[in-house]
């Protein structure tokens, strides 16, 4: 019934995202545990979509990039609130933090916000 919408949405897909999950990874040697971010989902077809113009907070030490986007991607896809993401677009890949992802039958649309320093 919704393939049709489906495939109107994927077609604006122009995007590459690769999800990441940070998982414990006990060292076997130290038997130390650390956090380690691993891909769940590799080059998945994506939209970005600008939701605020980003706002600069310089100061004398670092300019923190504050920039919020959405991402519109397949509903199958189990994205997590705080999975970190690689998005690809025109050749540029940034680094993104997910929000609590929206889900619909078509697609599902995850606030994401920026996580680089520039």
């Amino acid at each position: 019934m919704y393939d049709r919408h489906r495939a109107a949405i994927e077609k604006m897909y122009t995007d590459r995202a690769t999800i990441f999950r940070y998982t414990q990874v006990k060292d076997p040697v130290t038997k130390a545990t650390d956090l380690v971010a691993e891909p769940v989902y590799t080059d998945r077809p994506c939209r970005l979509s600008q939701r605020a113009l980003g706002q600069n907070s310089q100061t004398e030490a670092q300019n923190d990039i504050r920039y919020e986007t959405k991402l519109f991607i397949a509903p199958e896809l189990e994205i997590k609130h705080g999975d970190m993401l690689e998005v690809t677009r025109g050749g540029h890949t940034r680094k993104y933090e997910a929000g609590e992802p929206f889900l619909y039958v078509t697609h599902q649309e995850i606030s994401i916000q920026r996580k680089e320093w520039a």
